[in-house]
Formats: structure tokens, C-alpha cells, sequence
């Protein structure tokens, strides 16, 4: 924006609304090198209940302290929690109900929207889902064409429920650049029904259907609210007389016109950490010096810890992020929060002084000591040690000196051990401080090269919002054929900058902030790039250009009135320590497992750890699984002795990439792959199905297939593979008999089947099916050729469903007892105790390396070790077998050795395949996935021996063994296998 004389000016409002102060500051960002860095005013005012009134006073206060006029003024820029207020609310009132149309022929019927929203809030914004031809495959080509009729009448029936807000979600829409199905879409359901809200997914949200759906939903239902929420903001700013563009801050830590931000609300959702780190970087110069630092942002309660990129934005949280409780899958920041704060509350202990985490809030102005209460507060500490002045010191003269101390000592312990957890490589980093808690830290810590506590720090968050940029950001998956993957990556790059330039970012300040390629499980000749690319934001544009008036015509509600809340009890939690499987005895005198939500609770987090790193998800399986039991199906699961000798039994599951399963979702292909086979060999129906593997999501297939909604089977309890292994051939059944692997069936889900009936070997079975796989869309069904009950006997891995429970039930007891920092060694005790699983190693990811070839990821992963002091380990954690320098884990799409390198440089083999080399999260004790391993990210290494029936023969070592995986080292056993104790015989009576 110009001024009178036409220069730009360069003077810019940030404001921050809490959930206790809004905070605002004036800042000149052409005087950033001055030793003021440029902040001309600021002031903190109680957030008022309808927000707006709060911003305008703080607003008007800092135009008034500082003398500015408001054409001095180049932007207004909010950081604002008032968006996602309305959800973690279940506010009906600014909540509008949805209208979802999906895109795919055959797909995503199977798991339906709204899967994991909580009741309270489905009941206020589901309103209806309908399906037309479209989708895409994982290679961009087309799953369908549209049909425009099919739209037409979803749209009639969208019309007569009276729906206003649609939400358009195509699989695979963010790679959609030929066809553009959504925006297909988008013209003409605003065509047959003007004036509706329309929101295609691939606008708000990247890879992964599911959840760029549940943020879509989330957008679309709030989109109302936030288009009167804007007005409200511009008709605050108007009262000013300013005529400025408003920005809003997403959670990234760039811009939103305003406009924008009223049509893409959750992008805004968690902007305030974001804006503290940005803060951060611009009071203390770190950003000039190139380099990653740390920021502890203290505040009353707790101390949240983060790291700036040199980019200067903050390093991306790895995971999915979750909102009122629905998975969604925008852009976070990575925090580590602990219980520290000004307002922690210091005990004695029998001479051991402990600094929280449990805390007086808000209520520190009242209840610490130096403001006349009762209780001491690490606030009380800070202003006893000298280091602040805060309130009426005389009032904790009282406090010994020797509790003072070691109060501090345990204030800079807690501060160092978030410090060492939130790095990722051992070279001590700079630490900025701010929040209004700063005043509790000491002046030296260790892992920091320098501690700062920037001018200002009280206000960073408010800095933070005025001095954000302008991104564009691309995740998309790209074939390799006729480029390389340097040159994908630069199409990438140069598609993330046009996008930052539309955006508003000035071309020469734009700078790669983020990059990376990730080659897809399974699937040759792809690679998904994700790029994110910064500039600053170019004020000489003209104020249409940057900040459009958009449709504004709601009425500005008045938001200090009781909000209408929808509270829907949530179900009772089911208590592990009392849980008991069903186990039922039949007609015939067999003892069945019947299976509970629960008990696929139970599963699917067993099955993911023993994926060892591969094998898929299984969230959307358990979705599947246990919709068909809320609609009364059934599914058992019997103990290989229940077998009759001349039973059939039929095996498989899915074959193909994890990456294609997050966007197609789980249709009935394994359903049709077995109904393929079965008319081969004309077989009306079979007797029992098992898994082709344990680990991931093939570890819940085969309870579809047995379900009593298809087959009615009864499923073994048991599997060909003890984990998740690469291939078809790698099975058990394949090392002990040879050439039974065929004839087998394939199915694609939308109408394509393949049959193999020869073969010369076994391993051209999975090469050939892989490859027809991937001409299919990279993920089918299989069914493999049935078996006999002495082959399930002599040669499967038996008791791996119990295992896999038992092994998720680790994780529900440990969350039930808050036990989680001892979660590995529950699971170990479930694998047959110390000496036939052992703990590997604890430490945090630093690197990961990965590569493509022929279809499969390969790559490796670097863990450097946890502290051996850690003053939070458990007192009860078990030793693990190698500590201190780093574990390199080697991967072919699973987890193949455990490399330890001593810091004295001596390396030694710890653990490999066929032994299970598992990576859970250290924070929640969940299984990550190849796909997940994540710079920064805390884990911990497990190792479990695996079944005798893999080293029994040479072939199982050549087929199983690490030589397989093309590395030349022996095998050498982790310790003893110890049967996995079945579930049925154990609750049987």
C-alpha cells in the first residue's frame, strides 16, 4: 500500500487473539535492523466474548501510541482461534449441515463420511453423501469420466433436503491437472443451484482421502460463520479508518487474504503457535543468520518447544492433525509441550523439589505468592532468585534459598530434556525465548549455543502474525518414465512458486522452504513431491489484487449470546483391565472368537506394529470391519485345532501400495478375488480363510472375507508370514512347498480380474501379479490357491490374530494406567518376555534416506540414541541391547536389519529379518510406517524372534533371511521363539 508520496509503506498491525489476551503491536519492517526491530507500539487487552471488539480496541490503541494515521498502515494481519472455536464447540448455531459428493465409480462406498467424526458433531453437520462416476488412479489417469446427469440428480436431491454446503471429493483430485473432475463439478452444481457454497477437497487439503475430506467437511460446515466472521474483522478495521488489505494467518505460518480465509477457514484453525515461532525468529535475527534454532514459547501452564527452519518457518509436524477430535490433514507445526509455565506450582517433597506440571492457570494473579496467595509458583521462584520483578517481592522472602535453588535446577532440567527431545542432531542449536513465562529461564542450557530472550518476547505472537508471508504449496504424485525424479522435483518447485507470486509473494524474496520426494510402495516410475515455497508479500499491488471484497452478505452476528450446544454422550470406554473376548462355543462344539469393536481396536493397532514398518495402514479396513458389525454382521475367529482333516482352506488379501489405499479406500476386491478363484476351480464355498500376512492392514482382510455378510467363514488363527513381508513368495507356505502358489486370482475392485494358473517359480507369481497390479491401479485383492489343514498345521504361523490383540491391548492398557513410557516393555512381555523380545534401541529419527526400485521403497532410517540420563525415563524401563551413537535400520518397504554404530565407531548387527524389527512412537507406543518415519520424530525399537518355521529349512533363510533383501550378512537369532498364547484357549471358560 502507498502513501501520500507514493512510497510504499512498510508499517504493518499484527494482532494475536488468545484465549485470555488479544495482543497487538505496530511494526516498521524496514527498521527490522534497528535495535527496536522495528516495533513502533503494542498492547495487551482481555479477549472480549465477541472477539472483534477486543481487536478493535487493541487495534486503536496501538494507532494512537504510536501517532500513526492510517494510510501509514500497509496490512492488518490476525492470528485468531474464533474459527475452530466454533467446532471444538459443537456450536450449532454457527455450524451449517453438509451435502457430500463423491467422485469414484467404484470406490469409497465402503467407508463412508463421517466414519470417525464424533457423534455430537455428526449430528450437527452430516447431511447427506451421494456418489457419481469419477476418480482417478494413482498415475493421474482417469478411473471414470464424469457423467453430468449423475450430477444433475445429486444435485435435485440435494435441493429438496435443503442443503446449502457441498463438499466436492474426488480420489486423487490434488494430482488432478488434465481432467479437473472437482472444479467439473463445482460448475454445475453452482449451475443447477446458485448461491450454495461449494468446496472442492483438492482446494483445502492434499493426499489422503480421508482426511482431506473430514477438513472439507469441516470447511464447508463453518463457511457461513466465517464469511461473517470476516465482515465483523473489515467492519472493525473500517471504524478505524482503515483501508488497508486484512490478512489472516494459517497454520503454516503464511498469509491469507481475506477473502481466501473466508472460503478456507481451516487453514486458519492453529495459527497461534506458528505465529509465537515466527516472532521468535524475527525479534532475535535468527532468520538472517541461516541456520535451525529453537523456540520455547512459556506461558501460565505449559511450555511448548519447536524448531525454526533456516527457511524460518516451523519444522512440520509428522503426523495427521486431529481437530475436535476428526483426523484432518493440513499443515501443523512440530511441538513438544511440558508442564511448565509461570504458573506451575513448586512442592518440597522430603527435600526433592519438584515444578509441576500441574499448574494455577489464569489464576496466577491471585494465587502465587507475590500477588498475596497461598501457593508457590515457579513465577514465585523466578522473582525469589532476583531474576524478574513481578508483583511484591517481600511476600516470598520466606522461601529457603536451598528450595529456591534446586526449584531452578529442576526448572533448567525439565527446559534441557524438551531441549535434546525436539533436536534432531546432536550440535547444540540456539534457543529464543519468549511468552510471558520467559522469566523462568536460566541464562545458559544445555544444547544451546546461545540462549536469547528477545526484546518484545511477550508479544512475539503478535510479530509473529505481522511479519508472516506469503506460500504456495504442491503435493503432488508425478511419473518418473520420461523424467527423473530431479526433474519432477524441479516441476515441483516451479509450480510451488507460481503459486506463492499468485498468491501475492514478491518473485525475487521467494525461497524453497520445504522439499522432499517420497518414492510409493509397490508402484514403479512414481514419486509424490511435496514442495513449499515462501516469498515476502508484495504491497504494491493494488488493494483488489490482494484482498478481494468477496460475497459478504451475511448479516455480522452478534457472538456474546449463548452459543447453541449440541452434547451427545460420547460411548463408555471399554476398560482393558476387565475386558473379555467373547469366545462362544458353536453347534459342533467349537470354541469361536466372535469379534467386538473392541477386539478390531485391539487388532488393528497390533496388526500396524507388526507390519514392521510395512503392510498399510489399517485404519480404513477397521472402519470397514466395524460398520459391518454396528449393522449386525458377524466375524469368528477359531483356533487351527478346530480344523477337520479334509477342510479347505482359503487364503490372501491385498496386494499392491499403501499409497494407493489411502486415497481409493477399501472396496470389495479381495471379496471378488476370492469369488474369481473359487468359479475356477468350481468350488460352491470353503471351510476356513486366513491371512496371507499378520502385519498392517492384510491382518483385518481376512475377517471381511469370513464375515457373515459374504462368505460366513470361520477365520484361523494364524498367517503365512508372522509380520508383513514384501512379497507373495516370501510366505512360509512358499519356503516349506514349493510351487503352491498358484492358481491364484487378482481383482482390481472396478470390474478387472486376472487369473494365473502356471508356473516355472514361485517368485515370477509376484512379479507377474505385481505387475499386472500396477497396470490395475496399484492395489488389488488376492486370492491365493487354497490349502489343506496339515499344510496350515506343519507350515503356518499360528496365533498371530492372539498376538496381534495382545499386542494392541498393550497400547489400550498403557493409555488406561498412563503407562505409556513403559508400553515396549508390555509388548515384549506379549511376545514372550527378554528372551525372546528385547527393546533395540530409544532414541529420535535424524535422517531418512529413500529411493526407488522397481516398485518398491527402499531406503534407511537413522535413530541417534536418548540420553541415558533422562530424568523421565521410567525407573522400571528395561535395559535395551545397544545405547548411545546411532541405529541405522535398512528398509525394502519393511524394516530389514538393525545396524547399531557405537560412538567409538564399532558396528554390530542387533537384529534382521526373518526376526520382526519393529519402530513404535515413543510418545503414544502406535506402529509408524515406512511412509511416517519423520525427521524429529521419538521412537523406540523393538525386536521379536520370529517363528522357527522360517529357519527351519535353508530356503526359508535364502527366501526370508536378509540375503533376500540383497544384504550379505548371516543370520543371527534375536533369542527364543515363544508361541504366541492364543486368545481362545485363554478365555475360553
Amino acid at each position: 500500500m502507498a502513501d501520500l508520496n507514493g512510497a510504499v509503506s512498510a508499517i504493518r498491525i499484527g494482532v494475536d487473539v488468545g484465549g485470555t489476551n488479544t495482543d497487538a503491536v505496530a511494526l516498521d519492517v524496514s527498521k527490522q535492523a534497528e535495535k527496536d526491530r522495528g516495533v513502533i507500539a503494542h498492547f495487551k487487552t482481555p479477549t472480549t466474548p465477541d472477539v472483534t471488539s477486543g481487536i478493535e480496541t487493541a487495534v486503536q490503541t496501538v494507532i494512537s501510541t504510536s501517532g500513526l494515521s492510517s494510510d501509514q498502515i500497509a496490512s492488518v494481519t490476525i492470528g485468531t482461534t474464533h474459527f475452530i472455536n466454533s467446532v471444538l464447540e459443537r456450536d450449532a448455531r454457527r455450524l451449517t449441515r453438509v451435502a457430500i459428493i463423491r467422485l469414484s465409480k467404484s470406490f469409497l462406498r465402503e467407508i463412508p463420511p463421517f466414519s470417525e467424526f464424533p457423534p455430537a458433531l455428526t449430528r450437527i453437520i452430516s447431511g447427506y453423501c451421494g456418489y457419481v462416476d469419477g476418480g482417478l488412479h494413482i498415475d493421474g489417469s482417469q478411473e471414470a469420466p464424469l457423467v453430468e446427469s449423475q450430477v444433475v440428480e445429486q444435485c435435485r436431491i440435494i435441493k429438496e433436503k435443503g442443503l446449502t454446503a457441498i463438499v466436492v471429493a474426488g480420489v486423487y483430485s490434488p494430482i488432478d491437472e488434465v481432467f479437473q473432475q472437482e472444479n467439473k463439478v463445482r460448475e454445475i452444481v453452482l449451475r443447477e443451484l446458485p448461491g450454495v457454497d461449494v468446496v472442492c477437497s483438492h482446494e483445502v487439503a492434499n493426499i489422503g482421502f480421508m482426511e482431506r475430506e473430514n477438513a472439507s467437511i469441516l470447511n464447508a460446515a463453518i463457511l457461513k460463520y466465517a464469511r461473517r466472521t470476516v465482515k465483523s474483522f473489515k467492519v472493525a478495521l473500517q471504524k478505524l479508518k482503515l483501508t488497508c488489505p486484512l490478512f489472516i494467518t494459517q497454520n503454516d505460518g503464511t498469509l491469507l487474504d481475506s477473502a481466501s480465509a473466508a472460503k478456507v477457514p481451516i487453514k486458519t484453525f492453529s495459527s497461534g503457535a506458528t505465529n509465537s515461532m515466527r516472532g521468535a525468529a524475527y525479534l532475535s535475527g535468527i532468520n538472517s543468520e541461516g541456520s535451525s534454532s529453537i523456540v520455547i514459547d512459556i506461558g501460565g501452564t505449559t511450555s511448548d518447544v519447536g524448531v525454526l527452519l533456516p527457511s524460518g518457518l516451523p519444522r512440520a509436524a509428522s503426523y495427521f492433525a486431529t481437530v475436535a477430535g476428526v483426523r484432518v490433514n493440513y499443515s501443523m507445526p512440530h511441538l513438544h509441550s511440558i508442564g511448565l509455565g509461570g504458573g506451575s506450582l513448586v512442592r518440597d517433597h522430603d527435600g526433592k523439589i519438584t515444578v509441576g506440571p500441574d499448574s494455577v492457570g489464569h489464576y496466577l494473579s491471585t494465587e502465587a505468592m507475590v500477588f498475596g496467595g497461598q501457593k508457590m509458583t515457579a513465577t514465585d521462584i523466578s522473582v525469589a532468585a532476583g531474576s524478574s520483578e513481578i508483583g511484591d517481592s517481600s511476600k516470598v522472602q520466606t522461601i529457603q534459598s536451598e528450595i529456591v535453588d534446586k526449584a531452578q535446577a529442576c526448572i533448567k532440567t525439565l527446559l534441557e530434556g524438551a531441549i535434546d527431545v525436539i533436536k534432531t542432531a546432536p550440535d547444540p542449536l540456539p534457543v529464543i525465548l519468549v511468552g510471558g513465562g520467559s522469566i523462568l529461564a536460566p541464562a545458559t542450557l544445555a544444547g544451546a549455543s546461545k540462549v536469547i530472550t528477545p526484546q518484545f518476547h511477550d508479544v512475539a505472537n503478535a510479530i509473529g502474525a505481522a511479519v508472516s508471508r506469503v506460500g504456495g504449496t504442491v503435493d503432488i504424485v508425478q511419473n518418473t518414465v520420461h523424467q527423473t525424479v530431479a526433474q519432477a522435483t524441479q516441476y515441483a518447485k516451479e509450480l510451488a512458486i507460481k503459486r506463492a507470486i499468485s498468491a501475492g509473494a514478491v518473485p525475487d524474496t521467494i525461497t524453497i522452504a520445504e522439499v522432499e520426494s517420497i518414492p510409493l510402495q509397490y508402484v514403479a516410475n512414481q514419486v509424490r513431491t511435496i514442495v513449499k515455497a515462501v516469498g515476502e508479500l508484495d504491497f504494491t499491488k493494488k488493494l483488489s489484487e490482494l484482498d478481494m471484497n468477496g460475497d459478504y452478505d451475511e448479516d455480522v452476528a452478534p457472538e456474546d449470546v449463548k452459543s447453541d450446544f449440541i452434547d451427545i454422550p460420547e460411548t463408555k470406554a471399554v476398560d482393558p483391565r476387565t475386558y473379555k473376548p467373547s469366545i462362544i462355543t458353536n453347534s459342533d462344539g467349537v470354541p469361536e472368537w466372535h469379534i467386538s469393536e473392541t477386539d478390531l481396536d485391539y487388532l488393528a493397532d497390533g496388526c500396524y506394529i507388526l507390519g514392521c514398518a510395512g503392510g498399510g495402514s489399517p485404519a480404513a479396513t477397521r472402519i470397514q470391519l466395524r460398520d459391518q458389525l454396528r449393522a449386525g454382521y458377524k466375524m469368528r475367529i477359531i483356533d487351527q485345532s478346530s480344523l477337520k482333516d479334509d477342510d479347505i482352506v482359503y487364503w490372501g488379501g491385498h496386494m499392491g501400495s499403501p499409497a494407493t489405499s489411502v486415497e481409493r479406500l477399501n472396496a470389495l476386491e479381495t471379496i471378488y478375488a476370492f469369488e474369481v478363484l473359487m468359479e475356477y476351480l468350481n468350488h460352491k464355498s470353503f471351510d476356513a480363510v486366513m491371512g496371507l500376512e499378520i502385519g498392517g492392514a492384510n491382518g483385518l482382510e481376512p475377517l471381511l472375507v469370513g464375515s457373515t455378510k459374504f462368505f460366513d467363514r470361520p477365520v484361523i488363527d494364524g498367517d503365512w508370514m508372522g509380520r508383513a513381508y514384501p512379497t507373495y513368495w516370501q510366505t512360509t507356505l512358499a519356503v516349506h512347498c514349493p510351487n503352491e502358489l498358484v492358481p491364484c486370482s487378482i481383482d482390481s475392485g472396478d470390474g478387472k480380474s486376472i487369473l494365473m494358473v502356471r508356473t516355472s517359480n514361485d517368485e515370477i507369481v509376484d512379479r507377474a501379479l505385481r505387475a499386472s497390479c500396477a497396470e490395475m491401479g496399484s492395489r488389488v485383492g488376492m486370492a491365493a490357491k487354497p490349502t489343506t489343514t496339515e499344510k496350515v498345521r506343519k507350515f503356518g504361523v499360528l496365533n498371530t490374530c492372539s498376538l496381534a490383540w495382545r499386542v494392541g491391548r498393550c497400547l489400550a492398557l498403557a493409555r488406561a494406567t498412563n503407562t505409556i513410557a513403559t508400553v515396549a516393555e508390555q509388548i515384549v512381555a506379549e511376545a514372550g518376555g527378554d528372551k525372546s523380545a528385547k527393546i533395540l534401541f530409544r532414541g529420535k529419527i535424524t535422517a531418512v534416506e529413500r529411493r526407488l526400485f522397481k516398485g518398491h521403497s527402499y531406503g534407511e532410517v537413522h535413530i541417534a540414541s536418548a540420553p541415558a540420563d533422562d530424568p523421565e525415563a521410567p525407573k522400571n524401563q528395561m535395559p535395551s541391547v545397544a545405547t548411545g551413537g546411532v541405529l541405522k535400520i535398512p528398509f525394502k518397504n519393511e524394516n530389514i536389519l538393525a545396524i547399531h554404530e557405537a560412538e567409538d565407531g564399532t558396528v554390530r548387527n542387533i537384529a534382521m529379518v526373518p526376526d520382526l524389527i519393529e519402530v513404535i512412537d515413543a510418545a503414544t507406543g502406535k506402529g509408524i510406517g515406512v511412509p511416517e518415519f519423520k525427521y524429529g520424530l521419538l521412537v523406540i525399537v523393538i525386536g521379536i524372534t520370529c517363528s522357527p518355521r522360517w529357519v527351519e529349512t535353508k530356503a526359508g533363510l535364502e527366501i526370508g533371511g536378509p540375503r533376500a533383501f540383497g544384504h550379505d550378512v548371516d543370520y543371527v537369532p534375536l533369542g527364543d521363539y515363544v508361541e504366541p498364547r492364543s486368545v481362545i484357549e485363554e478365555y475360553r471358560n
